[in-house]
This record gives C-alpha cells, sequence and structure tokens, in this order.
C-alpha cells in the first residue's frame, strides 16, 4: 500500500474545519513534499516528523513522498497537524493498517524523540467533532424512513497529546484518548488488529467533573460604603448593561469593576464550553467556569482590542465574551481604538475582514469604564486640590466621543471614599447574596424575552415594556431636559426594566423610570 489518509482539523479563528491528510509514497528520488497551503510550522513538520518517526523504532520510507492536506485552499498553520502526518507516513508504507484509520482524528506536536507536546485549540476541535455528529445525526433521522439509509456512522475518536486530554474531554459525546507519544499512539491502532495482546491500548480521558458553584478570589464585600455604586453595579450585572465610573483616584472605581464577575450568573454548561474554546484557541489561561475578566492597557492598539491580523485572531472583546471588558483611565485611551468599540457594543459580535478571508467573533461583553473627572483628577471633590483650568477639564473630557458614551447605559459618579467608611470593620454585603438577587432577575428575563434586557431590540422593547401615562410624561419631561437620543431613550428602558426585574414588578413604575434616568446624566 502506497497510499492513507487521516483525518485531523485545521483553526480557523475560532472554528476547526476537517483537514484530510493525503500522503503517497511514489517511484523517484527520496524527497518529501507538503501542499495544501501549509504555513511555516506546517512546512516544517518533516523535519520533526523524520526524526520521530526513527526514534519511535518505525522506518521513514526511503522513497519519494507527496503529502496533500485538503481542501488546498484552506490555509494550515501551527505544529498540531505532526501527528496525523506522521500516521499517514507510517500508513501508507505499510506500517500500520490504513484501514483503522478511519474511525480517528489526530492532533499533536511531535517532539524529535517521539513524544507528543500539547497544542492549542484541542477544545475547539472536540466541539467541532461533536457538531459534525449532530448535524449527521439530524441527517439520519429526516431519512429515517428512506430505504436507501446508509449503515449510521462510525463514532469517531479523537486522539490527543496526554497534557490537552482533560482539556478535550469537557465536550460530551466525543471520545478522548490521550497518548503520551507517537509509539503509544501506533501500539493502540496496531492493538485494534492484532488480538495477541502485544500491544498496549490507550485508555479513554474521563472528564472532570464541573464544580456547582465557582468560586472567585475576591468579593464584593471588600467594597465599604459607596452604596449608590454598589446598587448601579447590581442593575448592570442584572441586565448585562455597560457602566462608567467617574471619580477621583483612590475611590474604589477599580475595586468595584473587578467585583463584577462575582455577582454575575453562572455561565451554563455550553457558554462555559464556548469560552474556555476562545482560551483553547488563544492559548490563554482560563480557571473553566468563570466569568471572564478582561482589564487592558490604555496603550493597547485597535487590532489587539478587537481582533484582527492578515489571519484574523480574536482580540480582547472576545476574550472578554460573557464576561467584563474593564478600561480603566477610558480618556487615556486613543480615540480611535475607543471608536472600534461602538458596532461590537450594538450587534455582540465583530467581524474581521481582510483581501482573502472574513472572520466573525463573538462579543457578548460587559463594557465597565472608569475614569478621573479631570487630569489631576480632584475636580468636584470639595478639597480645593484641583488646578486644573477649565479649558484642560474640556480638553480632557472631550477625547471621548458622544456617540461612544450614549452607548453606554450607566453613568455614575463615585465620591471619594470617607475614613469612617475605611475604617469600618463591617464588610460590605457579600458577591453570594447580590448574586442571588441578580440570578432571579436573570431567569425572569429569561423567562419572558429568552434574553437579558441589555439585548433587548426597539420592536422588542415595544413588545415586552409597557409604560402608563405618568411614566410616558416622565421621560418626555427627561428626553427634553437631558437631550435623550433615540438610542439614550431605549436604553433608560431596558435599565428601568431591569430594576423592575429587581424588585420583581411586572410593571414599569415612575420610581423604576426616575432611577433609571438619574444614571444617565454625564
Amino acid at each position: 500500500m502506497s497510499f492513507a489518509q487521516v483525518y485531523t482539523r485545521s483553526v480557523v479563528g475560532l472554528h476547526a474545519p476537517k483537514v484530510i491528510i493525503e500522503v503517497h509514497l511514489s517511484q523517484g528520488l527520496p524527497a518529501l513534499t507538503i501542499v495544501g497551503l501549509p504555513e511555516a510550522a506546517v512546512r516544517e513538520s518533516k523535519d520533526r516528523v523524520r526524526s520521530a518517526i526513527l526514534n519511535s523504532g518505525f522506518q521513514f520510507p526511503n522513497r519519494r513522498l507527496t503529502i496533500n492536506l485538503a481542501p488546498a485552499d484552506l490555509p494550515k498553520d501551527g505544529a498540531r497537524l505532526d501527528l496525523p502526518i506522521a500516521i499517514g507516513i507510517l500508513a501508507a508504507s505499510g506500517q500500520l493498517e490504513p484501514e483503522v484509520l478511519s474511525g480517528f482524528e489526530f492532533i499533536g506536536e511531535l517532539a524529535l524523540n517521539g513524544n507528543l507536546r500539547q497544542v492549542t485549540g484541542s477544545l475547539a476541535v472536540a466541539r467541532a467533532i461533536k457538531a459534525e455528529a449532530l448535524a449527521a445525526q439530524a441527517v439520519q433521522a429526516s431519512k429515517i424512513n428512506d430505504p436507501q439509509l446508509s449503515e449510521p456512522r462510525q463514532t469517531v475518536q479523537l486522539i490527543v497529546p496526554i497534557d490537552n486530554g482533560a482539556e478535550a474531554s469537557r465536550v460530551e459525546g466525543v471520545g478522548i484518548l490521550g497518548a503520551q507519544s507517537l509509539k503509544a499512539v501506533c501500539d493502540h491502532l496496531q492493538a485494534l488488529t492484532d488480538p495477541s495482546g502485544a500491544y498496549e491500548s490507550l485508555e479513554a480521558v474521563l472528564p472532570s467533573a464541573t464544580p456547582q458553584h465557582v468560586g472567585y478570589k475576591v468579593d464584593l464585600a471588600d467594597v465599604k460604603g459607596q452604596h449608590h455604586a454598589r446598587r448601579a453595579l447590581e442593575i448592570a450585572a442584572a441586565g448585562g448593561h455597560s457602566l462608567l465610573f467617574t471619580g477621583p483616584p483612590g475611590s474604589g472605581k477599580t475595586l468595584m469593576a473587578s467585583r463584577l464577575p462575582t455577582i454575575l450568573p453562572d455561565l451554563s454548561d455550553e457558554d462555559a464550553l464556548e469560552v474556555a474554546s476562545t482560551y483553547s484557541v488563544a492559548d490563554s489561561d482560563y480557571d473553566y467556569g468563570t466569568r471572564p475578566f478582561r482589564q487592558v492597557h490604555h496603550t493597547i492598539s485597535a487590532v489587539a482590542l478587537v481582533g484582527g491580523g492578515s489571519r484574523p485572531k480574536p482580540g480582547e472583546i472576545t476574550l472578554a465574551n460573557k464576561g467584563v471588558l474593564f478600561l480603566d483611565e477610558l480618556p487615556e485611551f486613543d480615540r480611535t481604538v475607543l471608536e472600534v468599540l461602538r458596532q461590537p457594543l450594538e450587534a455582540k459580535q465583530i467581524t474581521i475582514s481582510r483581501a482573502n478571508s472574513q472572520m466573525t467573533f463573538p462579543a457578548n461583553f460587559q463594557l465597565v469604564a472608569a475614569m478621573n473627572p479631570c487630569p489631576c483628577g480632584y475636580d468636584g471633590d470639595g478639597s480645593g486640590r484641583c488646578r486644573c483650568r477649565p479649558e484642560q477639564i474640556k480638553r480632557y473630557q472631550d477625547k471621548l466621543s458622544g456617540p461612544l458614551l450614549d452607548r453606554i447605559d450607566l453613568h455614575i459618579t463615585v465620591p471619594a471614599l470617607p475614613i469612617a467608611d475605611l475604617q469600618n470593620s463591617q464588610a460590605g454585603e457579600a458577591s453570594e447574596q447580590v448574586r442571588t438577587r441578580v440570578a432571579e432577575a436573570h431567569e425572569r428575563q429569561l423567562s419572558r424575552q429568552k434574553k437579558v434586557n441589555n439585548e433587548l431590540s426597539p420592536s422588542e422593547l415595544d413588545q415586552f415594556i409597557k409604560l402608563g401615562e405618568a411614566e410616558q410624561q416622565l421621560l418626555q419631561m427627561a428626553q427634553q431636559r437631558l437631550n435623550l437620543s433615540a438610542r439614550g431613550y431605549h436604553r433608560v428602558l431596558r435599565v428601568a426594566r431591569t430594576i423592575a426585574d429587581l424588585a420583581a414588578s411586572n410593571d414599569i413604575t415612575s420610581a423604576h423610570v426616575s432611577e433609571a434616568l438619574s444614571y444617565r446624566s454625564k
């Protein structure tokens, strides 16, 4: 046999399309050619694969080798193709039975001694295998009465490096086998055709238990005083609203922003997998099941914030998906960087377009920002320390555009914290207590409209939010005094609906509207 096919996956953005590795041995001078848009790491795999095969006790064929990575128009990058390429070479050269490969997919980087090293994107690969299997089952179900229905597709098992096993096994319904080396993978494949017991099979990796409640290292109880800001934080968590804290240095803006994930409801299993898959592709550490909290520096570029590159990669807003993106010292960010947030704040996703590719990334994050009222930070605190001229304050605040501020739901002034509050040994309300109220409000929203209030469209606002005569007149007066735009008006309605949900009220009252308007004045 001089031909073999091996199945694997590439990673493009957050997706993992299938790749078929075709290996052909032919007569001619010894050479190894890889075609099918391989990038540098894939082209270099031929040297790693050769040494790994020889050091694992196999023979490297002394013939002309052609390796095709299909589909040919899909770029392939990363070292995850090392293992399937090596398996394909061994099968094409007759050292493995090609028939046993159809039930497996392989990913893994090879060391020169044949050991397998951890790769990125294993969770995305496992999720893609499961999605493909579910789609195949749906097609079979639709043809259940068709006499031409073929036999059910064999369940595919994924062989990964042992260090990727725990991560990939979080996807239910996909068989994960962890291997230490190329030799261990080959032994498992040979054991399928050799019942003598001379070869040792790989053990399936069992999924680790997911804790009932996710723990955080910080707690809202650390925040003393600031009852108005804490209330706004709870409203933001309950409705998924964006938030801007304005106050002098040391008033607790960053402290409160970092506690927002601790009062958000726990992620669902599917959302936790989606977040973990994103971090797996980005090769970043992630505490499974927690809400992401991304705090970025003001020197960040637009590409690093929203994603991009010649081959689009996820940015910070995608890493903050289902969690919180915190921008401290907001006016210090480059204005062009901040303006790119306007579209994803509305659409909850970002589309990166390039000449040869287009990629859409999720961006359903909560924006929390903090800023000082002036360059020195002490304007309006009553101490008289501020020496900023009016034109300096105006120039500082004008760094933020009106359209961006209009997209932020809650504008909160955070005063300096009195020393008496700091000396008070009594802790504030704990995150667990606040999270209980927030989760109840979430449940009311999901049962009523299948989404949180911040995601309601204008047509859905008319459907789910009914105002009485007094509430309508209050909003009309406020629109004239606050110069509310149509977007600002809709955001006030969403916040008022959230306040009512926290109060377990089906109707929105004037008190709810008044409180929502109090968070809108800039």
